[in-house]
């Protein structure tokens, strides 16, 4: 189970953070931040079931963390489609302990010119996959008596900039459809928390850490003075999926370098 009895620890030891014996599943993992997630999943002990669409770049993520000496399994499945995650997933969605709903996209554009499938787009798969992968896999987390599920909500669940209007509306919603589930599952053992990264140096934003505008405006405004790496993010997931965590609910927990602290 994802955190026993529910009784708050006498102790702070090593093994509260610890995840062995726990089955974790991350959506959109095949790269970037679900992988670097998964693997620091991995360090703390816990079985990984990797997913993404792309089957080769599954594959390839599934090859590498075994290689690394991890129990990996990989699920291919598009996580907007409720029939694909139940077939992809079969058994094994009632035996999960740990969610975490990363996957992602972005499609920017202006808000006034924004064509209606950018905006559906982004809203299906950073806000209603979420809804769709938890429903399946909470009610084994609910059956065995507790679950940790963590939503990856980013800066603009809080805040906004030109041409990410659908971005932002879908990171708001997911804030606020975490605060949901950690309402609805709370009193039955199951923790729903929010882990929102800052500016990160990944593939989705690739383009903006080549241009000297957005290196200047993202270093300037962020106290650290830098932008941050996905293996940053490790140490939060962890602590989010563990039992230290068992009587966290219904927060975001933001690693941003103290952007949002500043004006």
């Amino acid at each position: 189970m994802s955190s026993g009895s529910g009784a708050p620890p006498a102790t702070a030891t090593p093994d509260l953070f610890s995840l062995r014996g726990r089955r974790a599943l991350l959506t959109g993992s095949g790269q970037g931040i679900g992988l670097t997630l998964a693997r620091g999943l991995g360090v703390a002990g816990a079985e990984l079931i990797l997913n993404d669409l792309d089957a080769a770049r599954l594959d390839a993520a599934v090859a590498l963390l075994r290689s690394e000496g991890f129990v990996v399994h990989g699920r291919r499945f598009d996580v907007t489609k409720a029939e694909e995650i139940a077939s992809a997933l079969g058994p094994v969605a009632g035996e999960i302990d740990i969610l975490i709903n990363n996957a992602g996209i972005h499609r920017r554009a202006p808000l006034e010119s924004m064509a209606l499938d950018s905006w559906q787009a982004v809203l299906d798969v950073n806000l209603t996959s979420a809804f769709l992968v938890t429903r399946a896999v909470v009610p084994g987390m609910l059956q065995r008596g507790g679950g940790k599920i963590i939503n990856l909500c980013s800066l603009n669940s809080e805040i906004s900039r030109p041409t990410i209007a659908n971005y932002a509306a879908a990171k708001g919603g997911l804030k606020m459809l975490t605060r949901a589930m950690a309402v609805e599952w709370g009193g039955r053992n199951v923790q729903a928390n929010g882990l929102a990264p800052g500016y990160m140096r990944t593939d989705m934003t690739g383009v903006m850490t080549v241009d000297p505008h957005w290196e200047n405006y993202i270093c300037t405004r962020t106290p650290a003075g830098r932008w941050g790496e996905p293996k940053e993010l490790i140490g939060a997931a962890v602590f989010l999926a563990s039992s230290a965590a068992d009587f966290v609910n219904g927060q975001i927990l933001f690693v941003d370098g103290g952007l949002l602290a500043a004006l």
